[in-house]
Parts: C-alpha cells; structure tokens; sequence
C-alpha cells in the first residue's frame, strides 16, 4: 500500500506586479493498493445508546444494524461493543468473532432504560478498542438520541483527542431529532471520522452499512500532512487549513522541524482526503517560483510499519508580466465547499444569538453556494430553512440537523 499524493493552487499563474497575491492549495492524499497488499484486519468498537428514549422500534433498527455489522466481519476482524444509557458496560469485549451467533443474541437482548452519559460510553469504548488496534485499521461507531443529560461534553471532546494519540478514529451517528449536534460534530472532528444523520429508524440499517463499507476501504492510518513553505509565503492567520472531502472540516495545525503539520487519521482507497491551505505568497520575480512542498506521514498496518513517508511533491507557481489567470476548476470546487459550510456556520451563529434576518440571509447565500457547486440537495435544504426563517417560523430539530449535515458534506 503507498499514498496517493496530488497538490494544485486555484491559479497556478501570479501577478509579478502584486505586492502580495493569495492562493488556495488543495492537497489530495489517498491510499493506493499495490500488487501484493494484503487486507488489513478491522478492530472495530460499536458504543451504542439504549436510554429510555431508544425505546420500542428506535433500538429495534439499531439491533438489527448492528446485527448485520456482525454478519459482515471478516476472519480475522475484531469486534467491541459498548452500551450506555447513564452508565456504560461492556457487552462484547475485545475480540476477534469466533461465534457471531452468541454476539448477536448479546445485541438483542439489549433494553432501553436510565438516562444518557456519552462521555462514559466513549471512555469504555476507547479503552476497549486500544486493546486490538495493532496492525488493524480501529475504529468506533457512537450512536446516541439525546443529549448528554448525565454526563460532560468536555470530557467528550478530551476522549476523542485522545483517542486520535492512540491512532482510533471516532465516528458519531445522531439517532431521531434530539441529539446535540454540535457535540457529535466535535467528536468526529477531534476524532478524524465523520458525523452522520440518521433521521427515521428505518435508516439506521443503510447508515452503519455506508460507515462499515467506508471502514473497509482503508489502507493506510495515521496519516499526517507536512507542509513546508517558501520563504516568501506564509499561511493564513485565522483558519489556514481546512479538509473539504469526503467532509469538512476545520483542522488544527501544529508546527514540527519547520514544517506544519496537519493530522488526517485514516486514508481510504476510494475517496481520498482533500485538504486546502489558505496561503499569502510575497511579491516575486518572473518566472516559475517555488511555493511549497507537500509528504505525509503515516503508518502502513498491513506492513506492520509506522512512521513512513510518502515522495515529498513540489509546489511551484508560474509569475507573469503580464499576468494571465489559470484557474483551476476542481479547487474552485473545492474552495466553494468550504466556503458553504462557513457560510452556514455563520448563519447557524446568528440563529442562537436571536438574529433570524441575518440567519436567513446566510443560509440564502449557503444555498447559492450549493447551487454553484452543483449540490442541489444542499441547496434545496439550505432554502427551505431559509424561507421557513422569512416567514417567521421556527426550524425543527430536524432542520437544524439537515442543516449541519449538508454544511459538511454533498448529499448522495
């Protein structure tokens, strides 16, 4: 397995005349299977939520998915599984599943019961998980309806971090109309994984499968980006980097040997990472001018080795007199994703503190963003919730969460 590495400014050419020019550089890293890659063992921890609100056929859906997880693993594959309402135990240990027939009558005889305290699931969960995550691809499912009544979200957001320092990716699933989205969405960001929807219990199914099948296209973990700039370009002061696929995501940069470094987590065969850098370059002189260097770092667990490195890839710009622009159209697709999930970050901002005018404007605006990006299902929910706020009604939990959704991803 090695990394499929790729980097390209929005305009290759810039102004020789400018003072100072900014540049999106987008950055797509994926995993690339060779020849001879072998298939790498799942560790997978399911946490799931049975509080007295997943009763009757909420928790019927989320057995039943969880059910056919187990029917999906492989020799080989290790499961957890975790339930919590305002305590947390372990009803599956760490194992690899010799059995999945006595797996699957544990999930059924799960009952809804006590309130809700995600942080203790999350705890348990990662303690378990850590004890099989040599040379697997390790990952957990959270799913909860509620919030965090008897528990600190906090504590939460400390857990997925650490999680990350044990190479575990969190991914979080918000059940019903209920759950606190900011919560969850913090959760899978720290925790390098995705936020996901699931509205009516019929969902539920479908929803694990997607998460399961994403697991297992991965082949490399621990990715990290290492970018090293020119001495005449810096990055943006305020949210210089940012994942735009398969979700977006604000990411955090720390500074290693010169270089920045940007941790990714998991890299997939069949839907790389993308990455933009807000960079500012200085006033140059004619000519193609170095502008950045892109490696990443990561650990290969089929190989059983960690800490390699990808071929470093050279970053370069063309400056002109005259300048002519060449502009690239997959990072202005890129730049417009980002700029719709701001966009409706903003709105989401205004609605809390009671401007409803100023949250219906942005969310307009997200909506033509969407347009322009061609995500008309973006669009259409960005819209609806737009005109709802015009017309002086309230948005739904629903909406709201619909509303988080489509900001971070392009619907399917």
């Amino acid at each position: 397995m090695k990394v499929g590495l790729q980097s390209v400014l929005n305009d290759a050419n810039v102004d020789a005349a400018q003072a100072a020019s900014q540049r999106q550089l987008s950055v797509s890293i994926a995993a690339i299977a060779e020849a001879m890659s072998r298939s790498i063992p799942l560790n997978l921890c399911l946490i799931l939520d049975h509080s007295g609100s997943m009763g009757g056929r909420a928790l019927d859906t989320v057995k039943q998915a969880a059910q056919r997880i187990v029917d999906r693993l492989s020799p080989g594959d290790r499961l957890t599984i975790v339930a919590f309402d305002h305590k947390a135990k372990l009803l599956v240990p760490n194992q690899v599943i010799d059995n999945p027939a006595s797996v699957k009558l544990q999930i059924n005889q799960l009952k809804a019961a006590g309130g809700t305290a995600i942080d203790e699931g999350l705890r348990l969960g990662i303690e378990e998980l850590a004890k099989g995550k040599k040379e697997t691809v390790s990952q957990a499912f959270l799913l909860t309806d509620g919030e965090n009544e008897h528990g600190d979200n906090d504590r939460c957001l400390k857990l997925a971090k650490l999680a990350t320092d044990y190479n575990l990716t969190l991914n979080t699933l918000g059940f019903s109309d209920s759950w606190n989205q900011d919560v969850l969405e913090k959760i899978a960001d720290a925790g390098g994984g995705t936020l996901s929807f699931i509205q009516y219990p019929e969902q539920a199914v479908a929803e694990f499968d997607r998460l399961f099948s994403r697991m297992q296209s991965v082949g490399l973990t621990n990715a990290h980006l290492l970018l090293t700039l020119a001495p005449h370009v810096r990055l943006a002061e305020m949210k210089p980097i940012a994942q735009v696929a398969p979700d977006t995501i604000e990411l955090t940069v720390q500074q290693e040997a010169g270089k920045y470094l940007v941790r990714l987590g998991d890299l997939m065969m069949d839907a790389p990472r993308v990455v933009l850098a807000n960079l500012y370059i200085a006033k140059l002189l004619a000519g193609e001018q170095p502008i950045a260097q892109v490696q990443v770092r990561y650990d290969d667990p089929a190989a059983g080795k960690e800490g390699l490195l990808s071929e470093i890839v050279a970053v370069t710009a063309n400056v002109l007199t005259p300048y002519q622009p060449a502009i690239n159209a997959d990072v202005q697709q890129h730049i417009l994703a980002l700029a719709k999930y701001r966009q409706t970050q903003i709105a989401e901002t205004k609605l809390q503190q009671g401007d409803r005018t100023g949250a219906a404007t942005m969310l307009q605006t997200a909506a033509k963003t969407a347009l322009q990006m061609g995500d008309q299902g973006a669009a259409t929910v960005l819209q609806a919730n737009a005109t709802k706020l015009q017309a002086g009604e309230e948005l739904s939990e629903g909406d709201r969460k619909k509303t988080r959704i489509v900001s971070k991803t392009t619907l399917q």
